[in-house]
């Protein structure tokens, strides 16, 4: 039973966002927030959502406050159904006090969702005194936003799409470090007069499942992609990973654009920065960078430290280009407060195997699909 007059706790967590190298699209159980398909990210080390919540025993309702307004409708709903999971789990009847800020914008395809709910999963977790280990909370943030079980770890991670029924072999787990490939670096083009998404992403890509042609074969291809991916980075070779990178971000675009009605998430600028990176591709006769996006108009492009000026150069003089930020990978989710962290700090897991050129391996990388 709950226990109504409990004393409040109270807690504040930071956690980033990320970007999907293989995206994760449509979910097999929207209750669960299970995926059809695994997916892989980088953690970004510049970006961050700061959460804190506060039970306490004076108020009658929720207060939720998101980047200093006071949130309304769906986004103060789903932080409202995040409590009630950690309220039920924890045996608690309190309301609570939510504020949380972003340092980058906000529903714009930069992630904002995974990186505010892993820190609202963290804060209201640690404040109702569980005590969960990285998986748990993996677990848990998922079922605010799908790609938040990612920014739970950091550096390069695999979020296991799983297939029991409940979702417990659903979670996130870390591939490689951060500083497992120092060179290489994210370069995050903003771009003028991005909108701000107007369907929520939980519900544009399950319009995709159901509508788009493309969406089956897109299923079918993506084991084999993200084997090939992790074995990329696993040797950090560039060669080889940032093709893959952009042909799984096309594949994601083709999917979005043959829904019905289509979704295009990108604007004219968004475009010319992925022509360009093309152009600086076919012109150096090998991959200088890779560019991806999320759903937004954002663009993400990778590039090794050697090439990053003549990139950003040529992708700060295109029209409608804002800003460029230079984002290395970076860690995931941690408590801010005094308080004890929530569970077990647990150390990336170590790969078992050992690639070519001496450099190790995941066991995924090895051949062993990711479920």
């Amino acid at each position: 039973m709950p226990r109504p007059h409990r004393p409040g706790g109270s807690a504040t967590f930071e956690a980033p966002p990320n970007i999907a190298l293989v995206k994760y699209w449509g979910v097999r159980d929207a209750e669960r927030v299970l995926p059809y398909n695994s997916s892989l990210s980088v953690t970004l080390g510049r970006f961050r959502s700061r959460t804190r919540v506060r039970f306490d025993p004076t108020l009658d309702e929720d207060r939720v406050v998101l980047n200093g307004a006071p949130a309304t409708g769906g986004p103060r709903a789903a932080v409202v159904r995040m409590l009630d999971r950690v309220r039920a789990a924890a045996g608690y009847a309190l309301r609570a006090e939510v504020t949380s800020e972003n340092n980058f914008p906000t529903a714009s395809g930069l992630a904002s969702s995974a990186s505010g709910f892993a820190a609202l999963a963290g804060a209201a977790s640690a404040a109702a005194g569980l005590r969960l280990s990285p998986r748990e909370l993996s677990r848990l943030a998922r079922h605010g936003s799908g790609s938040a079980a990612r920014s739970i770890y950091g550096g390069f991670v695999l979020w296991r799409a799983g297939r029991r029924p409940d979702g417990r072999d659903s979670y996130a787990r870390p591939l490689f470090g951060e500083d497992h490939w120092p060179a290489l670096a994210d370069l995050v083009v903003l771009v003028a007069n991005a909108p701000v998404k107007t369907v929520r992403s939980a519900e544009a890509m399950q319009a995709t499942v159901r509508t788009s042609p493309e969406y089956p074969q897109r299923l079918a291809r993506l084991p084999e992609r993200i084997r090939r991916i992790v074995r990329a980075l696993a040797d950090r070779d560039a060669a080889r990973l940032f093709p893959l990178i952009m042909e799984e971000c096309d594949d994601f675009r083709r999917v979005c654009e043959t829904t019905r009605p289509p979704l295009d998430y990108l604007t004219a600028t968004s475009r010319a920065v992925l022509a360009e990176v093309r152009s600086l591709n076919r012109a150096a006769g090998r991959p200088v960078a890779a560019y991806t996006h999320d759903a937004g108009a954002h663009v993400h492009v990778f590039v090794l430290a050697r090439d990053l000026p003549a990139v950003r150069r040529r992708l700060r003089a295109l029209p409608g280009v804002t800003a460029l930020r230079v984002v290395r990978p970076g860690p995931g989710a941690r408590r801010l407060d005094a308080g004890a962290p929530t569970g077990r700090r647990r150390r990336p897991e170590r790969p078992r195997a050992t690639g070519r050129a001496g450099r190790s391996r995941p066991a995924a990388a090895r051949g062993r699909p990711p479920r």
